[in-house]
């Protein structure tokens, strides 16, 4: 039993050994043809019912031109 501790305690201190000169594990940089686009940030706008700000082609838009969160607050319409 101790013969097998000692061989898992020397193991252990090559395999930390082996680890430090092999150096920080670094992933390689990706080029830049496989990077994704960056997409232009939207355009947040409130709702006018309730104010809550939301992107705007999440909004919905009624006759009138006013842009709402929820299909409720567009039929309740603006307060």
């Amino acid at each position: 039993m101790k013969l097998l501790l000692l061989l898992l305690v020397v193991g252990i201190a090559f395999w930390m050994i082996g680890a430090r000169r092999r150096g920080p594990r670094v992933p390689p940089p990706s080029s830049p043809s496989q990077a994704p686009a960056a997409t232009a940030p939207a355009t947040m706008v409130a709702c006018a019912h309730c104010g809550v700000h939301l992107p705007q082609p999440d909004a919905l838009v009624d006759g009138d031109g006013g842009l709402y969160c929820s299909e409720a607050h567009r039929r309740a319409g603006p307060r």
